[in-house]
């Protein structure tokens, strides 16, 4: 049975701009397993230097990420769409296991197959220290809520 994930290329701006929101809903779940299943079965990654393909090893990848990298707020923002792929532009903040704050930033490109799964992720991440008191996205742990700025608002 095929899997469709809405909304499916070829994309509007409308549509891609909702894909970008669900994707960060899904980062910032925390969830390996949820974020996984947006994803085609043999979808092929490279995060920073590592190579990640299928969903299995999606799963393992961000649960090891997600052990690392504690109390993540991540937001996303659409920079550029057309078809089947989206460009987009992130930051996130978290901290390790010693209390140390990070901003990670970074740019995506994504493809999709017919019914809406990505089947390309392509990351490219920079980490910057900062300081607690220096901490933009400050929401509960989960969704980013609504009214919460998003990365141009913030200036970032």
């Amino acid at each position: 049975m095929d899997v469709t994930r809405p909304p499916l290329p070829p994309f509007t701006l409308e549509s891609a701009i909702e894909k970008v929101r669900l994707a960060e809903d899904g980062w910032n779940s925390r969830s390996p397993e949820k974020v996984a299943l947006a994803y085609t079965v043999d979808s092929q990654w490279r995060n920073r230097a590592e190579f990640v393909n299928g969903r299995e090893a999606i799963v393992s990848f961000l649960s090891r990420k997600w052990q690392r990298e504690l109390d993540y707020r991540l937001i996303k923002e659409l920079w550029a769409f057309c078809e089947d792929r989206i460009a987009v532009r992130f930051a996130y903040e978290w901290h390790d296991d010693s209390g140390n704050w990070f901003r990670s930033y970074g740019n995506e490109n994504w493809e999709f197959a017919e019914g809406g799964l990505m089947r390309k992720r392509f990351a490219c991440i920079n980490d910057a220290p900062i300081r607690e008191e220096d901490r933009r996205f400050h929401w509960s742990l989960g969704r980013r809520p609504d009214e919460h700025p998003g990365l141009s608002d913030l200036g970032f």
